[in-house]
């Protein structure tokens, strides 16, 4: 069996969406000939990105190798000197120490290994890997989930910048004989930016996994109560950060134009449905809005002005599958974008609301989220700030809820993590194999 060195700083017991590509890979790849060998962090705590889930541990397999740096990490700079970091676009300590500490972990204990595969969360994991298998003389492969500096998320203080942080991408990525993207737009973006890396990028989802499902759900609800729930970060600091600072930005070119982050949060929906309220208050007490994540001030304050919200707060990922699993609708926020753009990510909680089996109202823009969702019949499809539409939802959910409780949906067997694990593993053996991944494998 070939072995592949992961470099994963996100790796159980810490949790969030960054985990679950390489707890994927790692539960999946023996069966296509790979044996996985870890290099992660300390697994401590650094901050609401990083959330702390030890249950996750018990989903690695047992015998897998998973070789910890000594930690602690270094802690976090003041908010001046993280600024100033900022300017000078200069990584923060611990990220430095997390690329030079893996490194030199992963030479000690991958002399014998085929492949080195980093997960680039942090994107700057990509110069470990490159290094790393330089050191093993060994190819490598990027794991860039996002676009990193093409990423219409993203800000910087300055267009220059931005084009200071593409040229560092491109330079990292100059060596990895693959690179995985979760969507096809950020590998068209990837593509178009660096042509001479196009033959190797590879879009492949980072699905969902269906034992993950296999909780016990909550007991089935008789009541009239329109369940929702938004899962995950809400964003709402971030996005009215953008709106203040909107004319600034436009002018020195820092951010992605025309992009609106405001309604990747939970602020429209509650809008929405306050309005509904209003305008019919025959529905009070018949609509409840679930917000399972790490809450800041900022979305604490704007969910605790309506009275239909309910905070349970950063929860374990079994306990948000038990609550997503008990919704009647699960709402998938994205941010806006201008007409003619296409969003270059895929929320991670859109694979698990397919595995969920629930109806899903899904506020996104073009890009491949809708491409995905839009053959669904249990999803609706509205524009990310059109709360009229949302309003139309939830009359419609409302009007037949036990009948539409009762249904059962079947997830996208394609988007299985086996499924997408195997598509890595593709691409895995034709880089060993000395062939051109793209040229061997089927478009997709």
């Amino acid at each position: 069996m070939r072995r592949a060195l992961l470099l994963a700083r996100h790796f159980p017991p810490i949790g969030g969406a960054g985990v679950h590509r390489t707890l994927g890979s790692v539960r999946h790849l023996p069966e296509h000939g790979y044996q996985p060998i870890v290099v992660t962090g300390p697994g401590d705590h650094r901050d609401r990105w990083n959330p702390h889930d030890p249950e996750l541990l018990a989903a690695v397999p047992a015998g897998i190798e998973v070789h910890r740096l000594d930690g602690p990490e270094p802690g976090p700079r003041s908010a001046v000197l993280t600024r100033v970091d900022g300017l000078r676009q200069v990584p923060p300590p611990w990220e430095q120490w997390w690329v030079e500490r893996s490194r030199a972990l992963g030479r000690r204990v991958g002399a014998d290994v085929d492949v080195v595969i980093a997960s680039c969360l942090p994107y700057h994991t990509s110069f470990a890997g490159a290094a790393l298998a330089g050191d093993l003389g060994v190819p490598w492969i990027a794991d860039l989930e996002d676009p990193w500096a093409l990423d219409e998320m993203r800000t910087y203080p300055t267009g220059l910048h931005r084009r200071r942080e593409l040229r560092r991408m491109r330079t990292a990525l100059q060596s990895a004989a693959a690179i995985v993207m979760c969507a096809s737009e950020a590998a068209v973006r990837i593509r178009c930016a660096f042509p001479e890396l196009a033959a190797r990028v590879h879009a492949i989802p980072i699905g969902y996994e269906p034992a993950d499902f296999d909780v016990a759900a909550s007991p089935d609800r008789d009541d009239d109560v329109l369940r929702i729930v938004h899962s995950g970060s809400m964003h709402t600091d971030f996005g009215l950060q953008i709106r203040r600072t909107r004319a600034r930005r436009r002018l020195l070119g820092g951010t992605y134009p025309g992009v609106d982050i405001l309604p990747r949060s939970h602020v429209f929906l509650c809008e929405a449905i306050a309005s509904l309220v209003e305008a019919e208050p025959s529905l009070r007490g018949r609509v409840e809005l679930h917000l399972a994540g790490d809450l800041t001030p900022g979305d604490r304050a704007i969910a605790q002005r309506h009275e239909f919200t309910r905070l349970p707060g950063l929860l374990t990922h079994r306990e948000t599958v038990r609550l997503m699993r008990s919704a009647d609708l699960l709402f998938l926020p994205m941010q806006d974008l201008p007409p003619g753009s296409r969003a270059g990510l895929i929320p991670y909680k859109t694979y698990e609301y397919l595995a969920a089996g629930r109806s899903v109202v899904a506020a996104v823009p073009d890009g491949d989220v809708r491409d995905m969702l839009a053959p669904l019949a249990h999803v609706s499809l509205v524009r990310p700030t059109d709360t009229d539409a949302m309003k139309a939802v939830l009359r419609a959910h409302l009007a037949d809820l036990r009948a539409r409780r009762a249904l059962r949906r079947e997830p996208p067997p394609e988007l299985m993590r086996s499924a997408c694990v195997a598509r890595i593993a593709e691409v895995l053996d034709c880089v060993l194999a000395g062939t051109s991944a793209r040229q061997a494998l089927p478009a997709r």
